[in-house]
Protein backbone atom coordinates (compact mmCIF):
# COMPACT_ATOMS: atom_id res chain seq x y z
CA UNK A 1 0.00 0.00 0.00
CA UNK A 2 1.43 3.34 -1.05
CA UNK A 3 1.60 6.05 1.58
CA UNK A 4 1.80 9.80 1.04
CA UNK A 5 2.70 10.79 -2.54
CA UNK A 6 4.66 13.99 -3.24
CA UNK A 7 4.09 15.35 -6.76
CA UNK A 8 6.04 18.24 -8.27
CA UNK A 9 4.88 20.10 -11.38
CA UNK A 10 1.27 19.35 -10.47
CA UNK A 11 -0.20 22.08 -12.70
CA UNK A 12 1.91 21.29 -15.77
CA UNK A 13 0.90 19.50 -18.97
CA UNK A 14 2.08 16.14 -17.61
CA UNK A 15 1.73 16.76 -13.88
CA UNK A 16 -1.97 17.61 -13.93
CA UNK A 17 -2.74 14.25 -15.55
CA UNK A 18 -0.57 12.41 -13.04
CA UNK A 19 -2.44 14.21 -10.25
CA UNK A 20 -5.81 13.28 -11.78
CA UNK A 21 -4.92 9.59 -11.89
CA UNK A 22 -3.42 9.56 -8.39
CA UNK A 23 -6.63 11.03 -6.97
CA UNK A 24 -8.76 8.59 -8.98
CA UNK A 25 -6.75 5.78 -7.39
CA UNK A 26 -7.47 7.22 -3.94
CA UNK A 27 -3.89 8.20 -3.18
CA UNK A 28 -3.06 10.78 -0.54
CA UNK A 29 -1.20 13.51 -2.44
CA UNK A 30 0.93 16.47 -1.41
CA UNK A 31 1.67 18.72 -4.38
CA UNK A 32 4.36 21.26 -5.17
CA UNK A 33 3.35 24.10 -7.49
CA UNK A 34 4.69 27.46 -8.52
CA UNK A 35 3.27 30.26 -6.42
CA UNK A 36 1.58 31.88 -9.43
CA UNK A 37 -0.20 28.62 -10.30
CA UNK A 38 -1.52 27.91 -6.82
CA UNK A 39 -5.08 29.10 -7.71
CA UNK A 40 -5.35 26.27 -10.26
CA UNK A 41 -5.31 23.81 -7.35
CA UNK A 42 -7.72 25.68 -5.10
CA UNK A 43 -10.73 23.57 -6.10
CA UNK A 44 -8.97 20.20 -6.30
CA UNK A 45 -10.52 17.91 -3.68
CA UNK A 46 -8.57 15.27 -1.83
CA UNK A 47 -5.14 16.90 -1.58
CA UNK A 48 -3.17 16.41 1.63
CA UNK A 49 -1.57 19.84 1.16
CA UNK A 50 -0.28 22.28 -1.46
CA UNK A 51 3.28 23.56 -1.14
CA UNK A 52 4.10 26.64 -3.22
CA UNK A 53 7.44 28.00 -4.37
CA UNK A 54 8.50 30.73 -6.83
CA UNK A 55 11.20 28.38 -8.16
CA UNK A 56 11.46 24.73 -7.13
CA UNK A 57 14.93 24.40 -8.62
CA UNK A 58 16.35 27.23 -6.50
CA UNK A 59 15.13 25.91 -3.17
CA UNK A 60 17.45 24.98 -0.28
CA UNK A 61 18.19 21.54 1.19
CA UNK A 62 16.25 22.61 4.28
CA UNK A 63 13.19 23.44 2.17
CA UNK A 64 13.27 20.09 0.38
CA UNK A 65 13.74 18.27 3.68
CA UNK A 66 10.64 19.90 5.15
CA UNK A 67 8.55 19.14 2.05
CA UNK A 68 9.67 15.49 1.94
CA UNK A 69 8.80 14.70 5.55
CA UNK A 70 6.48 11.70 5.81
CA UNK A 71 6.57 11.04 2.05
CA UNK A 72 6.52 7.45 0.74
CA UNK A 73 6.57 8.09 -3.02
CA UNK A 74 7.93 11.05 -4.98
CA UNK A 75 6.85 11.74 -8.59
CA UNK A 76 8.99 14.57 -9.91
CA UNK A 77 7.22 15.97 -12.98
CA UNK A 78 8.52 19.55 -12.80
CA UNK A 79 11.01 20.79 -15.43
CA UNK A 80 11.34 23.82 -17.70
CA UNK A 81 9.42 23.03 -20.90
CA UNK A 82 8.46 26.21 -22.76
CA UNK A 83 7.83 25.28 -26.44
CA UNK A 84 10.41 26.68 -28.82
CA UNK A 85 12.87 27.41 -26.01
CA UNK A 86 13.30 24.45 -23.70
CA UNK A 87 15.50 22.27 -25.91
CA UNK A 88 18.42 24.72 -25.90
CA UNK A 89 17.73 26.67 -22.71
CA UNK A 90 20.42 27.08 -20.01
CA UNK A 91 17.57 26.59 -17.52
CA UNK A 92 18.03 22.87 -18.12
CA UNK A 93 21.17 23.02 -15.98
CA UNK A 94 19.20 24.63 -13.16
CA UNK A 95 16.56 21.89 -13.45
CA UNK A 96 19.28 19.24 -13.37
CA UNK A 97 20.95 20.60 -10.25
CA UNK A 98 17.62 21.09 -8.47
CA UNK A 99 16.49 17.58 -9.41
CA UNK A 100 19.66 15.99 -8.01
CA UNK A 101 19.21 17.86 -4.73
CA UNK A 102 15.52 16.90 -4.57
CA UNK A 103 16.35 13.23 -5.10
CA UNK A 104 19.16 13.26 -2.54
CA UNK A 105 16.92 14.76 0.13
CA UNK A 106 14.04 12.41 -0.74
CA UNK A 107 16.32 9.43 -0.08
CA UNK A 108 17.71 10.91 3.11
CA UNK A 109 14.24 11.58 4.50
CA UNK A 110 13.13 8.00 3.88
CA UNK A 111 11.11 8.04 0.64
CA UNK A 112 10.54 4.46 -0.47
CA UNK A 113 10.38 5.26 -4.19
CA UNK A 114 11.43 8.17 -6.44
CA UNK A 115 10.06 8.58 -9.98
CA UNK A 116 11.72 11.02 -12.38
CA UNK A 117 10.46 12.08 -15.81
CA UNK A 118 12.79 11.65 -18.75
CA UNK A 119 12.44 11.94 -22.52
CA UNK A 120 12.82 9.78 -25.61
CA UNK A 121 15.30 12.42 -26.81
CA UNK A 122 17.85 10.86 -24.47
CA UNK A 123 18.13 7.94 -26.87
CA UNK A 124 20.14 7.59 -30.07
CA UNK A 125 17.17 8.48 -32.29
CA UNK A 126 18.84 7.11 -35.42
CA UNK A 127 18.00 3.62 -34.11
CA UNK A 128 14.31 4.29 -34.85
CA UNK A 129 12.68 1.67 -32.64
CA UNK A 130 13.69 2.59 -29.11
CA UNK A 131 13.67 0.24 -26.13
CA UNK A 132 15.19 0.88 -22.72
CA UNK A 133 18.21 -1.06 -23.99
CA UNK A 134 18.83 1.47 -26.79
CA UNK A 135 22.07 3.46 -26.27
CA UNK A 136 21.68 7.04 -25.12
CA UNK A 137 22.88 9.87 -27.36
CA UNK A 138 21.34 13.20 -26.30
CA UNK A 139 21.85 16.02 -28.80
CA UNK A 140 20.40 19.04 -26.97
CA UNK A 141 20.93 20.65 -23.55
CA UNK A 142 17.44 19.45 -22.57
CA UNK A 143 18.07 15.82 -23.49
CA UNK A 144 21.59 16.01 -22.07
CA UNK A 145 20.35 17.28 -18.72
CA UNK A 146 17.70 14.56 -18.57
CA UNK A 147 20.25 11.86 -19.42
CA UNK A 148 22.67 13.27 -16.86
CA UNK A 149 19.93 13.14 -14.22
CA UNK A 150 19.19 9.54 -15.15
CA UNK A 151 22.82 8.42 -14.94
CA UNK A 152 23.53 10.28 -11.70
CA UNK A 153 20.36 9.14 -9.98
CA UNK A 154 20.74 5.54 -11.11
CA UNK A 155 24.10 5.45 -9.37
CA UNK A 156 22.96 7.41 -6.30
CA UNK A 157 19.86 5.34 -5.63
CA UNK A 158 21.79 2.09 -6.08
CA UNK A 159 23.55 2.97 -2.82
CA UNK A 160 20.31 3.90 -1.03
CA UNK A 161 17.21 2.04 0.10
CA UNK A 162 15.01 4.24 -2.09
CA UNK A 163 13.79 2.63 -5.33
CA UNK A 164 14.29 4.58 -8.57
CA UNK A 165 12.13 4.76 -11.70
CA UNK A 166 12.83 6.91 -14.77
CA UNK A 167 9.81 7.39 -17.06
CA UNK A 168 10.84 8.44 -20.58
CA UNK A 169 8.08 10.31 -22.42
CA UNK A 170 7.53 10.11 -26.17
CA UNK A 171 5.33 12.44 -28.28
CA UNK A 172 2.45 13.60 -26.10
CA UNK A 173 -0.61 15.56 -27.14
CA UNK A 174 -4.05 16.39 -25.75
CA UNK A 175 -5.75 18.22 -22.93
CA UNK A 176 -3.92 21.30 -21.67
CA UNK A 177 -1.37 21.29 -24.48
CA UNK A 178 0.40 24.57 -25.27
CA UNK A 179 -1.16 26.20 -28.33
CA UNK A 180 2.25 26.50 -29.99
CA UNK A 181 2.51 22.72 -30.38
CA UNK A 182 1.44 20.77 -33.48
CA UNK A 183 -2.08 19.55 -32.62
CA UNK A 184 -3.34 22.80 -31.02
CA UNK A 185 -1.88 24.74 -33.95
CA UNK A 186 -3.82 22.63 -36.43
CA UNK A 187 -7.02 22.92 -34.39
CA UNK A 188 -6.70 26.68 -34.12
CA UNK A 189 -6.19 27.10 -37.87
CA UNK A 190 -9.03 24.78 -38.88
CA UNK A 191 -11.45 26.25 -36.33
CA UNK A 192 -10.86 29.60 -38.02
CA UNK A 193 -11.29 28.01 -41.50
CA UNK A 194 -7.68 28.89 -42.26
CA UNK A 195 -5.08 26.63 -43.89
CA UNK A 196 -2.46 24.89 -41.76
CA UNK A 197 0.95 24.90 -43.42
CA UNK A 198 2.83 21.69 -42.61
CA UNK A 199 5.85 19.70 -43.71
CA UNK A 200 5.42 16.58 -45.85
CA UNK A 201 4.35 14.76 -42.67
CA UNK A 202 6.09 11.52 -43.59
CA UNK A 203 7.92 11.26 -40.26
CA UNK A 204 6.84 8.27 -38.18
CA UNK A 205 6.29 9.06 -34.52
CA UNK A 206 5.01 7.48 -31.32
CA UNK A 207 2.10 9.75 -30.36
CA UNK A 208 0.33 9.24 -27.06
CA UNK A 209 -2.63 11.06 -25.55
CA UNK A 210 -1.57 12.86 -22.38
CA UNK A 211 -4.36 11.22 -20.37
CA UNK A 212 -3.00 7.77 -21.21
CA UNK A 213 0.51 9.00 -20.42
CA UNK A 214 -0.71 10.00 -16.96
CA UNK A 215 -2.07 6.50 -16.47
CA UNK A 216 1.19 4.88 -17.54
CA UNK A 217 3.32 7.10 -15.30
CA UNK A 218 1.18 6.40 -12.24
CA UNK A 219 1.10 2.66 -12.96
CA UNK A 220 4.90 2.66 -13.17
CA UNK A 221 5.11 4.72 -9.97
CA UNK A 222 2.78 2.45 -8.00
CA UNK A 223 4.22 -0.76 -9.43
CA UNK A 224 7.43 -2.66 -8.75
CA UNK A 225 9.44 -1.98 -11.91
CA UNK A 226 12.80 -0.28 -11.41
CA UNK A 227 14.98 1.83 -13.70
CA UNK A 228 14.00 3.20 -17.08
CA UNK A 229 10.55 2.69 -18.56
CA UNK A 230 9.13 3.99 -21.84
CA UNK A 231 5.87 5.95 -21.65
CA UNK A 232 4.62 5.37 -25.18
CA UNK A 233 1.97 3.83 -27.42
CA UNK A 234 4.32 1.60 -29.49
CA UNK A 235 2.00 2.38 -32.42
CA UNK A 236 3.71 3.89 -35.49
CA UNK A 237 1.81 6.78 -37.04
CA UNK A 238 3.00 9.48 -39.43
CA UNK A 239 2.66 13.15 -38.65
CA UNK A 240 0.40 13.34 -41.71
CA UNK A 241 -1.92 10.66 -40.33
CA UNK A 242 -2.19 12.48 -37.01
CA UNK A 243 -2.91 15.78 -38.76
CA UNK A 244 -5.59 14.14 -40.90
CA UNK A 245 -7.17 12.58 -37.80
CA UNK A 246 -7.48 16.04 -36.27
CA UNK A 247 -8.74 17.56 -39.53
CA UNK A 248 -11.45 14.90 -39.81
CA UNK A 249 -13.03 16.32 -36.64
CA UNK A 250 -13.65 19.49 -38.65
CA UNK A 251 -14.27 17.78 -42.01
CA UNK A 252 -11.50 19.93 -43.48
CA UNK A 253 -8.60 17.85 -44.74
CA UNK A 254 -8.52 20.30 -47.62
CA UNK A 255 -7.03 22.93 -45.29
CA UNK A 256 -3.97 20.80 -44.53
CA UNK A 257 -1.19 22.06 -46.78
CA UNK A 258 1.42 19.30 -46.65
CA UNK A 259 4.77 20.33 -48.06
CA UNK A 260 4.12 24.04 -47.54
CA UNK A 261 6.93 24.01 -45.01
CA UNK A 262 10.31 22.40 -45.73
CA UNK A 263 11.18 19.15 -44.01
CA UNK A 264 13.91 19.22 -41.41
CA UNK A 265 16.45 16.85 -42.90
CA UNK A 266 18.15 16.22 -39.56
CA UNK A 267 14.81 15.10 -38.15
CA UNK A 268 14.87 11.30 -37.67
CA UNK A 269 12.46 9.47 -40.02
CA UNK A 270 11.17 7.18 -37.27
CA UNK A 271 10.90 7.51 -33.48
CA UNK A 272 8.93 4.62 -31.99
CA UNK A 273 8.88 3.46 -28.39
CA UNK A 274 9.13 -0.21 -27.52
CA UNK A 275 7.82 -1.37 -24.15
Amino acid sequence: MTGLVLLSGATGFVGRQVLRVLLEYGCQVRVIARTAEHPALANVAGLESVVTTPDLFAESPEWFSAVCQGVDLVIHAAWYAEPGKYLQSPKNLECLMGTLLFAKIAAQTGARRFVGIGTCFEYDLTVGKLSIETPLKPLTPYAGAKAAAYFALSQWFSTQETQFVWARLFYLYGEGEDERRLVPHIRKRLAANEPAELTSGTQIRDFLDIREAGQQIVQAALGSQLGAVNICSSIPITVRQLAEKVADEYGRRDLLLFGARPDNFIDPPCVLGIK
